[in-house]
């Protein structure tokens, strides 16, 4: 997602600077004009995140403690927890910059292609000031409240995301299992009270085993236990996402963990690809 992010903006003729734990992984983005940087934090007024984790921002938030800030407004795309977003604004305020949790519906090729839809929480005025960042970053933007508020929202759509996803595997297990034409059944599908967005951006996948990564399987399992957990703070049942988490898990144990997140298929079907 990182990429895709700055791909756009190189697109769209800004200047970007990257940074990234693994330094060789933007090595493409310097081809493309990119600039790296060492302190990503002290190189510009707005500083763009994208990471595995809330706990990854906390570590790069600490390890660049020792540094006076340039950045005032930083935008957090990452799908984190709830509860690890208002320390990490906290963190920043401490700093001089404002914090806004950004993170964005849609894969790393919709936000390429500016099809993604931004969720943001943070300042009204914060948001107001980054608003040539959102016109180049989203399709869609919406301002969802304070600090936090965004990345519960992300937890709800992956939520109804995956199991979409889940849904449509399933479903054309069972119409491979009935020995339906597959590519007929698919375009049925999208023009019956069934359909859902994830057959646009998957059902072609699914159908032809294209499991090139968009969002790796391991990082939804990842926002599934990050949505349990969140779900049993409110003593809130998710019998289906339990489920999910479990055949996602199963996925990861068959070594699919670094396919995109539509190999869940291979788990319905009872085989590898």
């Amino acid at each position: 997602m990182g990429t895709a992010i700055a791909k756009r903006f190189l697109a769209h003729g800004w200047k970007v600077q990257v940074w990234n734990r693994t330094r060789d992984k933007s090595d493409p983005l310097l081809q493309l004009g990119a600039q790296w940087t060492d302190r990503p934090l002290t190189s510009s007024s707005i500083c763009l995140i994208s990471l595995y984790n809330s706990a990854a921002v906390k570590e790069v938030f600490e390890n660049s403690q020792a540094y006076e800030w340039k950045t005032k407004w930083i935008i957090d795309t990452t799908t984190g927890s709830p509860d690890e977003v208002e320390p990490l604004a906290h963190f920043a305020c401490d700093k001089g910059a404002a914090y806004l949790d950004a993170p964005i519906s849609g894969s790393s090729q919709q936000t390429l292609d500016g099809e993604a839809t931004v969720i943001v929480g943070g300042g009204a005025s914060d948001f107001e000031a980054c608003a040539n960042v959102w016109n180049c970053l989203g399709g869609k933007v919406y301002h969802a409240g304070n600090v936090g508020t965004a990345s519960k929202l992300k937890l709800v759509s992956n939520l109804i995301l995956g199991l979409n996803r889940l849904a449509l595997a399933e479903g054309l297990a069972y119409a491979e299992s009935l020995g339906l034409p597959m590519q007929q059944t698919l375009d049925i599908l999208k023009a019956s009270a069934a359909y859902s967005k994830v057959m646009d951006v998957k059902g072609r996948k699914m159908l032809q085993r294209d499991y090139s990564v968009q969002a790796r399987l391991h990082q939804h399992l990842k926002d599934v236990h990050i949505i349990l957990a969140s779900a049993a703070q409110q003593g809130q049942s998710l019998p289906t996402t339990t489920l999910h988490e479990e055949l996602l898990s199963r996925a990861v144990s068959q070594g699919l963990a670094d396919y995109d997140n539509c190999a869940i298929l291979e788990v319905l079907r009872g085989k590898s690809p």
